[in-house]
């Protein structure tokens, strides 16, 4: 769907896979029967490689890949509870023939509602900050593996942070850089990022993940949803460590109006919960997820 796969793609589980699409009542009433009709008018193989045919519904569809009933509304909760890899391959690739609405459904899982999208970068923002220090600190320790490893966990958060900024969803880790590459603040971020990953001490680190921070913020503030916020150098307790900051959270929290997301802001504003989501990403594993983000 995303486009990204090569040969090398095909050494485990490949095959070509075809989803069609009926109406519930026809699945219902026809069963086995629909699904042994069409499987026989498409083909067993595509370019030498076996097919699978899955007979479904819309409905049936989501809740497969998601977990998700498309005849009821979703909340904050539920949009919280969702892998991110999941929402981008469900809404990639192209609809050629569509008399049953997949494409409608596709539009309500486009993107994040507002609050909750502003909500996901007031917790992104918060994942980066207080570890900023943290690259110097180690590396003052004489610890430069762990200065390292601090600073591509921050090099993960701002790509991560880029993603919202342009309204993209992420996906799964294999693809995760060459998406990024094709965001439109990669041009200038890539360069920073790439220096601090690669920088043999920790005041490296610190001056290429500051000039990536300034990129990410400079591109935030141009989303012009919140007042424009100019970054200090900061010196956490007069410590040797400068480290960039304006405080883009603080800046976020009043323009959320939903109750659910204004919750989460008080209760979860580190956005924690992706980290719960990444050990249950199955999609029967949603509605454990969302019980957690509830009060």
């Amino acid at each position: 769907m995303l486009g990204y796969d090569d040969t090398m793609s095909t050494d485990h589980t490949w095959s070509a896979r075809v989803i069609v699409f009926v109406p519930g009542e026809v699945l219902v009433e026809q069963g086995e029967s629909v699904q042994g009709q069409l499987t026989a008018r498409i083909p067993d193989h595509f370019d030498g490689l076996p097919t699978q045919v899955n007979v479904t519904t819309v409905q049936q569809y989501l809740l497969d890949q998601l977990g998700l009933d498309v005849l009821v509304v979703w909340d904050a909760y539920d949009w919280v509870s969702l892998p991110e890899q999941r929402l981008c391959a469900m809404t990639a690739g192209t609809v050629f023939h569509d008399d049953l609405d997949l494409e409608k459904v596709r539009r309500r899982l486009a993107y994040y509602p507002r609050d909750v999208w502003l909500y996901l970068m007031l917790a992104g923002w918060w994942r980066v900050h207080p570890e900023m220090n943290l690259v110097g600190r180690a590396g003052y320790a004489g610890d430069e593996l762990g200065s390292a490893l601090i600073a591509s966990k921050i090099v993960s958060g701002l790509m991560h942070l880029s993603f919202l900024i342009e309204r993209r969803y992420a996906p799964y880790v294999k693809w995760f850089g060459t998406a990024f590459s094709k965001l439109h603040i990669a041009d200038r971020l890539s360069a920073p990022l790439d220096s601090a990953l690669h920088a043999r001490s920790w005041r490296e680190r610190e001056k290429a993940l500051g000039i990536g921070y300034e990129i990410v913020a400079s591109a935030f503030n141009d989303l012009e949803i919140a007042p424009r916020l100019t970054l200090e150098p900061v010196r956490l307790w007069g410590r040797p460590f400068t480290v960039m900051w304006a405080d883009f959270p603080g800046a976020l929290t009043p323009s959320i109006s939903d109750p659910q997301v204004r919750d989460l802001v008080e209760r979860w504003p580190t956005g924690g919960i992706d980290q719960v989501r990444d050990i249950l990403w199955a999609p029967k594993s949603r509605i454990k997820v969302r019980e957690l983000a509830k009060p």
